[in-house]
This record gives structure tokens, sequence and C-alpha cells, in this order.
């Protein structure tokens, strides 16, 4: 089992252990080392390390920038840029490795990293587990001649922007279509404002002016509701919020409905099918609503369920070669356009099949009616045996409760210390209550 990295890389209160300034020396220097011993011949490694708008992010930056000078590889520098503009720009630069400094969706006093290998994707469990072997070793500096060099990338944003444009039509003009952006006041606030103005649309900014302490605050992807009163207010055809790092979307339509990955992923599936570009089936996960399975099947589109997760919906993506899947919290992953989830391309796909077919998202959705889905997250102190007989037998409970029409996921959140209780059900009225049945019994526990 892996003591720091979690299922997204690794996370936590800034300048508590791990994610302070010491460890991340250590943490750059380690990795540093793994990829000196895996490259050939006499090319430098080097790495791409981009960063979202917390505080915390220059003291961090400078931290692992010291720990990879001190192994020997050279550093390239972005500056503030969403996720996944860093897989790409690894593998543009043919970079050995890239890390943004982030926390994702999570408030700004914590902070993290996500690693990436040289073709853009999430780092492999056997490589993380070989840089944590690493981390507790003495740094003891290459020769001065051959420390890494550091150098800021002035052209970043403007080749992510160029990246992300060449995955729809060049033709696709969004004149008189209104949106209303929401940055999470993260790393997304200059490049996606940037990319919706330069294809015509009329665009409405909110969360859009970081202070290194206002990301994600009732803001982005995990809080809409301000987006939504903007999408009415301003009677936009589409409302688009991203999370802090800006691999993660959701939605809100022109009536002012919420729409979550699983939809977002069901209308690019709808598009691509009909566009006779689908390639294979669709991976969602085991939170995925039961009616974008049902809707697959319905259209004889092979459909599996990977752990929670991006990493592992790329890994199954990957291992059936298929191109697209997703997950209900907004990381959607498009291998047919990049090597990792990406808000901004995932909209842009979105907004492609709204104006191919020539309808507002609110008409379309109305295509797949959701499964009412209930999520209690519970705080979680103790270390709960999830598969032990009590909770086994709860759940059976829970499902009388729906009267085996439902679904009961219980899982341990990858990146916070919760548990995550989901039911899904026939109606709203019993899915909340064998909901809150299982919150119920399961909270003394925890």
């Amino acid at each position: 089992m892996k003591k720091f990295f979690g299922t997204d890389g690794i996370r936590g209160k800034t300048g508590d252990y791990p994610v302070t300034p010491d460890f991340f020396v250590k943490l750059g220097y380690a990795a540093g080392l793994v990829l000196t011993k895996n490259i050939k011949g006499n090319k430098k490694p080097s790495v791409v390390i981009g960063k979202d708008t917390r505080i915390s992010g220059y003291m961090l930056e400078s931290s692992l920038e010291a720990g990879f000078s001190s192994a020997g590889v050279d550093v390239y520098l972005t500056g503030p840029i969403p996720t996944p503009a860093i897989a790409f720009l690894t593998q543009s630069l043919i970079a050995d490795i890239d890390i943004m400094i982030t926390a994702s969706h999570n408030p700004y006093e914590d902070n993290g990293i996500k690693l990436f290998s040289s073709n853009g994707s999430k780092l492999s469990d056997v490589v993380e587990n070989e840089i944590e072997k690493m981390i507790e070793s003495e740094i003891k500096c290459v020769e001065p001649s051959k420390l890494g060099k550091a150098r800021r990338l002035d052209n970043a944003r403007a080749k992510y922007i160029e990246f992300c444009l060449n995955t729809i039509p060049k033709e696709l003009n969004l004149k008189n279509y209104k949106i209303v952006l929401d940055c999470a006041h993260g790393a997304t606030y200059q490049v996606a404002p940037e990319i919706f103005r330069m294809l015509g649309a009329d665009i409405v900014l909110i969360n859009h002016e970081p202070d290194g302490l206002n990301i994600n605050f009732q803001a982005g992807s995990t809080h809409p509701e301000f987006l939504i009163d903007n999408v009415k207010s301003h009677k936009a055809d589409l409302g688009i919020a991203f999370d802090g790092d800006g691999d993660r979307v959701i939605m809100v339509s022109d009536q002012g409905e919420l729409v979550d990955g699983d939809q977002i992923l069901y209308l690019i599936m709808d598009h691509y099918h009909n566009q006779n570009k689908l390639k294979g089936g669709i991976v969602g996960t085991l939170m995925t609503n039961l009616a974008l399975e049902e809707k697959c099947k319905s259209l004889n589109i092979p459909f599996e369920r990977s752990d929670v997760g991006d990493r592992y919906v790329s890994e199954m993506l990957r291992k059936k070669s298929w191109e697209i899947g997703g997950e209900n919290s907004g990381h959607i992953v498009l291998l047919n356009h990049h090597s990792t989830g990406d808000g901004i391309i995932s909209s842009l796909q979105v907004i492609t099949a709204l104006i191919m077919k020539n309808e507002k998202i609110s008409k379309v959705l109305k295509e797949m009616p959701m499964y009412p889905q209930i999520l209690i997250n519970i705080p979680l102190v103790n270390n709960i045996d999830i598969d032990s007989t009590f909770i086994q037998g709860i759940i059976l409970r829970a499902e009388d409760i729906m009267h085996g029409l439902g679904r009961v996921l219980i899982r341990k959140s990858g990146t916070q210390s919760l548990l995550r209780v989901m039911t899904e059900g026939p109606s709203k009225e019993l899915t909340e209550k064998a909901a809150h049945f299982l919150a119920e019994k399961i909270k003394p526990l925890s």
C-alpha cells in the first residue's frame, strides 16, 4: 500500500506533512532519481511544472524546482495553467515527466500534486511506488556542472489554446451563443475566456479573479448555485463551470438545470455515435448513473464500469482500446483528443454537438432521463470495514427499501477522509429514504 500517493496524486492541508516545503524538495529529488535511472543515453531528463492559483503554489513550486535541479533534471515552469495543459506540454516538449501543483476542487488551504508520464497519462502505480521508496533518501546533489536548469515557458498558454481549438471543426462559430463561464478562481481563468471569445461566443464571466485564497470558494464545478442563477438571469444558452485545476467540467442548461458528468458523457457519446466516430464502447465508474448504462444498451454500445477515479477510467479505456469515458463528477476522458481529462476540451465537444444538432441542451437531455441518485459524505475517523457482515447486511436492507430496483454503493474517498454513501433507485422518495437509513446506521461506526 502506498504511503503518500492516493488515487489522484498527493493531497493535503498546506503545512501539514506531507504538503510541506521540505517534503516537496525530497519529492522532487526522488522523482528526479527515478527519472535519471530510466533515461537511456546522454539525454538530460526534464520536467514540466505547472500550478493552479493557490497562494501556496509558489512555495511548493520552488521546493520542487530545488529537488529536481539537485538531481540533475531540467525544469520548465508554466505558471498558473490547467492540469490538462501540463499533460499536453509534456508531450509537446518531449519532457520526461510533468507535475501539476494543485488540490483540484479542494479549498485553498489544501494543496498537492498530480504527476504525469511523458505520454501525458497519469503515472503508473509502479513508478509512484519507486518514487515513494526513494523519498527518504539523503539528498546528494549532482556535481555543479550537471545541476538542472530552470526556465519559464512564456508561450505555454498559447500552445494549449491552439491545442484545444484543434479538437473542434475549424468552421465552428459561436456567434449569438451566450455562455456563462465559471472559472472557480482557478487555473482556467485566462485560457477558457480567451478560447470562447476566439470562437465568437457572447461570454459572461464569473469567479474569474483569483487572489490565491478564493479558489473553489463557493464557485466552480462543486458549487454551481451562482452559475445557475447567472444562466437564468442572463438568459444564456449554456453555463460551464470548471474546477480549480481545469480537468473537471459541469454544465447548466438553458433552463437552469444542472448537467453532471454522466449527462455530459451522454451528449458526447450521442454526438460521436451519430457521426459514426465512436470507437468501441463507454467507460463509466461505480458511481455512474444507471440511465447512461441503459442508454448504451439501447444503442448497442458496450458499457463498462471502472473504479472511481479518472486514472482508472483511463486505464480501462486503454485496456479495451476505447476512447470515451468519465465520471459523474465531471472528469471526462476523451483519448481521441487528449491523454487525460480536460474540462475545456470536453465542453467544446458538447457545444459542437449542440451546434451541429441545432438543439438546446435542455431538449437533448430529455432523451436520457436520469435515475434519482443520492450521495451522502460521512466524515471518516475510524477505520471502518465496508466489507463487514454488518455493513453488507444494512446494504441489503437499504436495497429492500427500494424494492430491489435500486443500487447501493459505499466506498472510501481516495482524496479525502470521507465515506461516500450512494443510493440510486426508481423514485426520489425511496432513494432518499434508503440513503438516510444507511447514513443513520453507518455514522456511529465512522
